[in-house]
């Protein structure tokens, strides 16, 4: 027969030590959100000091001492400040909103747009990058005013146009940009004329001796605002040029497309290709070499962005480098035209370009 102890009764807890809360919703409660009030008692400061010192207000001077207080009692409360309220108060905050681009971007923009977000931050400007595929003009222009963000920085001036710009203003941001080969009626353009790569490409081929130019234009959806001003700027090279000619190559981002192009190379009779950028050119150049064709002599080759990958191949793979500005000097015109909201729409021209030769051509 198995004996079953008794229960003993649990001992009284000590005297000084807390019960535990006897309601689970109790013990799950969330602590209360700490205030600037909060920051301001523990600190032995005024709300407006916490205001100050958290916003780097400079139009008032606050001691290092005071500062320090305040910085330490907000880390200790976990405070951080509330940007909607803040935005309410200001009209606007301190954000800096990059809608993605509406098409793919290589290495060189992704590095470009890292710089610049970087230089931005030292401003103490917060950079937002808004998802907004399948929205365009007023549409877009509405969902990024919603976040009242003090600048823009929209991809596309076409898409946005003039009536989107005025829509961001009326919301209170203080400076539009475009970033593009476009302008956009009242904002401030970055122009982005990529009829130049195309056109030093195809000079570069022309100055090799090449007369019979193939130009790949990419058949994936998007890449449009890429594609044809450079094919467009590779015709006008021609121009003038005697017996020299362009012909157009769609080709699809793919082996089984490249080799149906190489597949009937010799049939077109080109002595030379312009594949719009590295990748492209690098793909065609592998399905050339696969069908036998000889890179340079039987075809040039030049591709665009001056990727280092390019340079690992064999022929080395020639290019047209493209220089951006720098993230720093950007940051510097957002920030001052941001502090001089009145000034009229200014037009840079920040697209450089240069054909670095190797092997392929």
């Amino acid at each position: 027969m198995v004996q079953i102890p008794k229960q003993q009764p649990a001992p009284d807890p000590a005297p000084d030590a807390p019960s535990p809360p006897s309601d689970p919703e109790q013990r799950d409660a969330p602590h209360p959100v700490p205030t600037s009030a909060d920051v301001a008692r523990l600190a032995g400061v005024s709300r407006a000091t916490v205001s100050y010192v958290l916003n780097n207000t400079s139009a008032v001077r606050i001691s290092e001492p005071t500062r320090r207080r305040v910085l330490e009692a907000a880390k200790e409360l976990g405070y951080v400040p509330h940007a909607a309220a803040r935005s309410l108060r200001a009209g606007h905050t301190r954000m800096v909103l990059m809608p993605t681009p509406q098409i793919p971007v290589g290495p060189l923009f992704s590095q470009f747009f890292s710089e610049l977000q970087w230089a931005l931050s030292r401003f103490d400007y917060t950079v937002v990058q808004y998802g907004s595929l399948g929205l365009t003009g007023e549409e877009a222009a509405r969902a990024w005013a919603e976040l009242r963000p003090v600048a823009v920085l929209a991809p596309d001036a076409t898409a946005l146009g003039a009536r989107g710009v005025a829509v961001l203003k009326r919301s209170g941001a203080k400076a539009v940009f475009t970033l593009g080969p476009q302008r956009a009626e009242g904002a401030h353009a970055l122009l982005m004329d990529q009829r130049r790569v195309g056109r030093g490409a195809v000079e570069h081929l022309l100055a090799r001796g090449r007369r019979r130019i193939g130009v790949v234009v990419p058949e994936e959806p998007g890449l449009e605002p890429f594609a044809r001003p450079r094919l467009d700027g590779a015709r006008a090279a021609v121009r003038g040029s005697g017996a020299a000619e362009v012909t157009e190559l769609p080709l699809g981002y793919g082996e089984d497309s490249a080799a149906r192009l190489a597949a009937r190379w010799r049939l077109l009779g080109l002595d030379a290709v312009y594949a719009y950028n590295d990748e492209y050119a690098m793909l065609l150049m592998r399905a050339l070499q696969d069908e036998g064709i000889r890179v340079p002599d039987e075809t040039a080759v030049v591709g665009a962005d001056d990727l280092m990958l390019g340079r690992l191949l064999r022929p080395r793979l020639s290019s047209v480098r493209i220089e951006l500005p720098s993230g720093r000097g950007l940051a510097e015109l957002v920030h001052r035209v941001v502090r001089e909201p009145g000034t009229r729409p200014e037009v840079h021209d920040v697209l450089g370009v240069s054909v670095v030769h190797r092997e392929s051509s």
